[in-house]
């Protein structure tokens, strides 16, 4: 699983951002951020919305089990920790990552565990005794093929009204 997705036109970009700086004009710029963040937005909402719903089934259980040890809902979690970051200076564009200082230690990995589709665990904490629970795999890398076409889109649009309005 990609860590994170990026939205680039670099030397774009770059160009535009030292022109910006140049001009000193600060509305443009927080409008041109303001923007392109506004276009990674959807992809984060459906990322969250996707982690969420995701099914995770189990081969089922011989007899009835008592209840989870954590009471941490795991794919809320896991949605609370996706994130957006916009950058203009160095390594400029959207970014939307999951930030794993926001999950537990324990949940670090889960992200890329799940989205290979096969969550191994032991059972209530039992290392004599695993179980495996499936999950839709490639959750993310599917959710982001879909919006990266409309995020370019809106990106080249957003970085077409910036250079129309520096010349």
């Amino acid at each position: 699983m990609p860590r994170d997705v990026r939205i680039l036109n670099t030397g774009t970009l770059l160009e535009l951002s030292r022109r910006l700086r140049s001009v000193d004009s600060g509305r443009v710029r927080g409008s041109m951020l303001r923007r392109i963040r506004r276009a990674a937005e959807p992809l984060r909402t459906d990322l969250q919305s996707k982690i969420r719903g995701l099914d995770i089934t189990s081969e089922g259980r011989t007899k009835p089990g008592g209840r989870s040890p954590t009471t941490r809902p795991l794919r809320s979690t896991i949605a609370g920790a996706i994130r957006i970051s916009v950058r203009t200076s160095t390594n400029p564009g959207a970014k939307v990552w999951i930030d794993k200082s926001r999950l537990p230690a324990d949940l670090k990995r889960m992200p890329d565990v799940i989205n290979d589709g096969r969550i191994r665990h032991p059972v209530f904490g039992n290392r004599r005794r695993w179980a495996t629970q499936w999950a839709t795999p490639l959750w993310w890398d599917d959710t982001v093929r879909q919006h990266t076409p409309r995020m370019e889109r809106e990106v080249a649009r957003v970085l077409d009204d910036v250079r129309r309005y520096l010349t």
